[in-house]
């Protein structure tokens, strides 16, 4: 299993350790990521309020690279999964967009291949089974609630790989590495990311209810897939009762036995090690 590998700004920086234990997590189930060469930034989460054009040459430039390739697009960041897939989207559905956005980029773009979620491919492709045959130490009675936010299943005729409403994909993964899932009412609430700066009030009332909803059902920690719902849950949340947030590749790696595991999710702004240690993890 092959994909052209867009990593994303916030993996190389801020959340390195959502891009490092993602693609170790991949290495470890012989998923092979070849980085898309030169890549750059996908215009999330502001390019797209600013200028339209520049909404889908930044990603359509991506795009335009990988399909050298041959091979559909992996990323991990559920924004730059958004912009990569509207674009792509636009120029399947308007040879006039093609057109104009072929002539912005200065090279060819035919949206031949597709832009995948790793979540989609990890349990539609390689499959649950797979991942569970390699599971070495199972998140056992762990209580997690997965949080999906706005963009990983929004809109659904661009995006969506499962129910929009309530996504189950990441709470079956979890189940599979041994977790215990609960149900909770914030699984695809906004947590209010791409008003951080311009609306803080507003952001800390949103963390505060979803945080509030995961304590309400005792969850240990919430499970995420996009770094700026990672950031923004983490460092909005108030009050000293706080919830660790970490990543499901995070939590795959702990599973499979992989060595930086610990280290990764050491990283986090709200320590999970607590949690972790009362299970024996």
């Amino acid at each position: 299993m092959k994909y052209s590998f867009y990593p994303g700004c916030s993996q190389e920086s801020g959340e390195e350790q959502f891009g490092k234990s993602s693609e170790a997590v991949c290495h470890a189930l012989g998923i092979e990521l070849e980085e898309i060469p030169d890549w750059t930034c996908c215009g999330a989460s502001a390019g797209h309020f600013l200028n339209d054009e520049l909404a889908h040459a930044l990603p359509g430039r991506n795009l335009a690279a990988a399909e050298k390739a041959g091979n559909d697009v992996a990323c991990v960041c559920a924004l730059c999964y958004l912009r990569l897939r509207h674009t792509m989207h636009e120029v399947r559905n308007s040879p006039e967009f093609k057109e104009h956005l072929e002539k912005l980029l200065g090279m060819p773009y035919e949206a031949k291949n597709e832009v995948r979620h790793l979540l989609d491919i990890l349990v539609n492709d390689l499959g649950l089974e797979a991942i569970e045959q390699k599971v070495k130490t199972p998140l056992k009675d762990l209580k997690l609630v997965c949080f999906y936010g706005c963009y990983l299943m929004r809109p659904p005729e661009i995006v969506a790989f499962d129910d929009p409403e309530n996504p189950t994909i990441m709470d079956k993964l979890m189940s599979t590495l041994g977790a215990e899932v609960l149900d909770w009412d914030a699984k695809v609430d906004c947590c209010g990311a791409s008003l951080t700066l311009t609306k803080p009030d507003v952001v800390e009332t949103l963390v505060g209810n979803i945080t509030q909803s995961a304590r309400d059902v005792g969850a240990d920690a919430i499970v995420v897939a996009c770094p700026m719902c990672s950031m923004n849950l983490e460092m909005k949340q108030t009050g000293s009762d706080k919830v660790p947030v970490v990543y499901f590749t995070e939590l795959m790696a702990l599973a499979l036995g992989l060595s930086n595991a610990k280290g990764w999710i050491n990283k986090h702004v709200v320590s999970a090690s607590k949690a972790l240690t009362a299970h024996g993890l």
